[in-house]
């Protein structure tokens, strides 16, 4: 059977934050200059096996150090392999031969204990790996119980009692368990056969293995931070060292950007120094469009390709928040000063529209009867509560009103919509721009509704931004010296 602690030996970090999820993460969204029809200004040029494999473990390495730094919900979790998969039944089986044999061993006239000392063996090196420096006295405690010398001798003479060790192995993992873990702690205490104990006081040691993985990764996240900026901008330049153009969709980014913010401000290219045109606002701007990115059709720069997948999540929360604020904003403008100052209304509205419009962004979802639903419940419940409160329920012409509205919203011109997403998007970039002075935007009108959604999305599209400015500004900089006439240049600012 395979060691339970072998699971975190050698490397133990390849489990615990999916290092092979991260592995094929890595392959799929590779930096790759050659994507497209991107022309190559050099020469293709031959690479050996070592070549790839290195630069495929580095941008495994960088993609694991960003994960780290930038999922602040990141947990190890245990290993759980499908319901029916192949891997899962070989296990099962490999597992119940292994306890069968323990079992058949251990009621052998007389017992042998040679695979029961070394489960004892491997409980002893967990225990002991969940201890700290100052922990002196349950070393020795565990050292001394678990002999496993003196065991063997007890074994060979037939003096061994498993059931006493195992309870002393239970009451040290007692004593050791994060608080979530003592109700398998007492589990544990009321099992009386020998085997079925071992076999989950190795589930057990196996869950506090991932509880003691997480505790050192929260712990250690604040001290990563100079070092995980340092580390991923070395990789990066590593492999800009290895490939001929590998910042061919970056430098179109921001190329673009530039082009738009001139545009904006009908400025020419040979204008001086316009303010949209500082390196902070070309920044902050070409971050922003990609929460409006084409995902379908626009392959994503090279520098945010680790946080494609969060940036697009963002982006279709943004894409909800916009229908959400619309939808409220027109029963509140159509319902009038009825229901204002309703306790509780506005939260209960906003729950109904939030679970109809909560999975809007898969692929079977009908935009058209989710809205016309929502018209329906809509008029249900403000009826119920206009006449609930004293007031005239709403007439036929009222509702038909309503419905057209709300579905109204489908059309991406919507005058309410266009209004709601102009304010989003406005909340957005100002708290973009203010998160280097911490004083956040002040919030526009409409979105009270929203406000705690609003709020939370711009601290994580803050966050991403700001960490991806700390490892990537040296490159930015230089295409930026290339883009921006000699009175744009970039200042050391970005």
């Amino acid at each position: 059977m395979p060691k339970e602690s072998d699971r975190f030996k050698d490397g133990g970090d390849k489990e615990d934050v999916s290092e092979e999820t991260e592995r094929k993460r890595a392959r799929a969204n590779t930096l790759s200059p050659h994507r497209g029809n991107t022309p190559q200004a050099s020469p293709p040029r031959f690479v050996s096996v070592e070549e790839l494999m290195e630069t495929a473990k580095g941008v495994t390495n960088m993609a694991l150090a960003h994960e780290i730094m930038v999922n602040q919900d990141l947990q190890v979790k245990p290993t759980e392999f499908p319901e029916g998969s192949l891997e899962r039944r070989v296990k099962e089986i490999m597992h119940k031969a292994f306890w069968d044999c323990l079992e058949t061993q251990l009621k052998e006239d007389p017992p042998s204990y040679e695979h029961a000392i070394k489960l004892l063996g491997e409980i002893k090196e967990t225990l002991l790996s969940f201890l700290l420096p100052g922990h002196g006295r349950l070393r020795s405690r565990i050292e001394e119980v678990l002999d496993l010398p003196l065991i063997q001798q007890q074994a060979e003479n037939g003096a061994l009692d498993i059931s006493q060790l195992s309870q002393f192995v239970v009451e040290m993992m007692g004593s050791l368990c994060a608080p979530c873990r003592d109700k398998d702690i007492k589990k544990l205490k009321q099992i009386t056969e020998i085997v079925p104990l071992l076999k989950a006081i190795f589930s057990v040691l196996y869950l506090m293995k991932v509880d003691m993985a997480n505790f050192a990764l929260n712990s250690i996240k604040p001290h990563l931070m100079q070092q995980s900026v340092e580390y991923e901008r070395n990789k990066f330049q590593e492999f800009l060292e290895k490939h001929p153009n590998p910042l061919d969709y970056t430098e179109k980014w921001l190329e673009e950007t530039v082009k738009s913010l001139r545009e904006t401000d009908g400025c020419a290219a040979a204008s001086s120094d316009p303010p949209s045109l500082l390196p902070l606002n070309v920044h902050n701007h070409a971050y922003f469009r990609l929460l409006r990115w084409d995902h379908a059709s626009n392959p994503f720069p090279e520098t945010v390709l680790m946080d494609q997948v969060r940036f697009l999540e963002m982006q279709q929360e943004a894409e909800r928040l916009v229908l959400l604020s619309s939808v409220l904003l027109i029963v509140y403008t159509t319902t009038g000063e009825a229901i204002s100052g309703l306790p509780g209304l506005m939260e209960t509205l906003k729950n109904t529209v939030g679970v109809m419009l909560a999975e809007m962004h898969i692929p079977s979802f009908s935009m058209q009867e989710a809205l016309a639903t929502i018209g329906e419940k809509l008029c249900v419940e403000l009826s119920h509560c206009l006449s609930q409160h004293g007031f005239s329920s709403f007439s036929a012409e009222r509702e038909t009103i309503l419905k057209g509205q709300i579905s109204a919203i489908i059309q991406p011109d919507n005058t309410v919509r266009k209004l709601m997403d102009s304010r989003i998007q406005s909340y957005l970039l100002a708290a973009l721009e203010s998160s280097q002075h911490k004083t956040p935007p002040s919030l526009p009108g409409g979105l009270a509704p929203v406000s705690r959604e609003l709020k939370e999305l711009s601290v994580r599209f803050s966050r991403l931004v700001n960490y991806n400015k700390l490892v990537f500004s040296p490159f930015y900089q230089k295409i930026l010296q290339n883009l921006l006439t000699p009175g744009e240049s970039p200042s050391t600012e970005i």
